[in-house]
């Protein structure tokens, strides 16, 4: 999962405001259901020691929410007495989740956050061009229409039949791969634009397969072909849309079977293990595992992938921090000695993922059973100390 979305949660001294709720408005009762929610998570806010502006923020943003076209769920997060970042989130939790504290409360989250993440560039082809729209949250914004090369042969609607015909196809032919290099370019220039995590062509089989060919090499992972939309029919329908969710989470899988793959073979031989001058312990080779090694490796700019296993006991762990990310450590003396005159003590995989956003890291949760990090708290590095 790509952070960037949550850098807005990193420029600003905390405490932090966390709230999770549902917003759907599916029910007849909805409106009413609302509002309880609303005043149960400023209620647990205030228990829990936020201050009275942050709570009126929360209480005054979610009392905004619109009757209609709510997403799912929400993830809030205030600071200062200013709701800092809504996250509109494809699920909702069954209760109303709230945290206070010196950071963020992300790592709970995480597997809500990377669904919130999902986004796609999708684009429906035909002979004549193709309609281009990126997708974030189910919803749909429009990128325009790419106008393919065309040649009507005078108005034939048949290719002829006499001695011109090879010309005739050779023609048409000429024309489409024209099109298809179109279509393809700008596929290039709009996730680019947008930096879609995943490119979805759709349409006409073997138009989009021109266009597939036609992209880059680097770009040839991040693509696939749906079946079930189309430029004629539209692309909204249930098949398509079926397909496209399936497409999303074969996608991600994937992904993560290749990072996990990459931790496994990065972590060294059993038992081997380095430490610092300081005596902490540090990442063995391209991995590292553990609350010490992976917090050493964030304080280097290490992390190229954070990994928080769903029910990691790690994660929870506590560390010490200071205001800006690299300050972060096991020992409160460490954090001292970088500068820092009063370190606070915050969870660790809220404090990593502070860390992977501010060095432009992904992360990823780590079902049980996957074989990820021992206790949860794991990363894929940049490179080797």
């Amino acid at each position: 999962m790509d952070l960037g979305f949550l850098a807005p949660l990193i420029g600003r001294p905390g405490p932090w405001a966390t709230v999770c709720l549902d917003t759907s408005r599916t029910t007849e009762d909805a409106q009413q259901r609302q509002v309880l929610l609303q005043r149960t998570a400023v209620r647990e806010l205030a228990d829990r020691g936020a201050d009275p502006h942050s709570c009126r923020a929360v209480a005054e943003h979610l009392a905004g929410e619109p009757a209609s076209g709510s997403p799912p769920g929400r993830a809030l997060f205030a600071a200062g007495g200013e709701v800092v970042l809504d996250v509109p989130l494809t699920g909702a939790p069954p209760v109303v989740e709230t945290a206070w504290g010196p950071l963020p409360h992300l790592a709970p989250l995480l597997g809500r956050l990377e669904a919130a993440d999902a986004d796609c560039l999708v684009a429906a082809i035909d002979r004549t061009g193709a309609d281009l729209e990126m997708r974030r949250l189910g919803r749909a914004e429009p990128l325009g229409t790419v106008d393919g090369a065309t040649w009507q042969g005078r108005g034939h609607r048949a290719p002829p039949t006499d001695r011109y015909e090879w010309h005739y196809r050779h023609r048409e032919q000429d024309a489409w791969d024209r099109s298809a290099d179109t279509i393809a370019g700008h596929l290039v220039e709009a996730r680019s634009d947008c930096n879609a995590h995943l490119v979805v062509l759709t349409g006409d089989a073997r138009e989009r397969r021109a266009v597939h060919e036609r992209l880059p090499k680097h770009l040839q992972p991040l693509t696939v072909e749906v079946d079930g939309g189309g430029r004629a029919g539209g692309i909204h329908t249930e098949t398509f849309e079926r397909r496209l969710d399936e497409a999303w989470q074969e996608f991600c899988r994937h992904h993560a079977d290749e990072i996990l793959e990459r931790f496994r073979n990065g972590t060294g031989r059993p038992g081997e293990r380095r430490t610092d001058g300081t005596g902490t312990e540090i990442a063995a080779g391209a991995a590292a595992e553990g609350v010490p090694a992976v917090t050493a490796a964030a304080r280097q700019h290490q992390l190229a992938t954070l990994l928080l296993g769903q029910d990691g006991p790690d994660t929870g762990r506590e560390v010490w921090i200071g205001p800006e990310p690299e300050h972060i450590g096991t020992d409160r003396g460490a954090v001292r000695s970088m500068g820092v005159p009063r370190p606070e003590r915050a969870q660790a995989g809220d404090a990593l993922l502070r860390c992977a956003i501010a060095s432009h890291a992904e992360a990823i949760t780590v079902p049980d059973g996957a074989g990820g990090p021992v206790g949860g708290v794991g990363a894929v590095l940049r490179w080797r100390s």
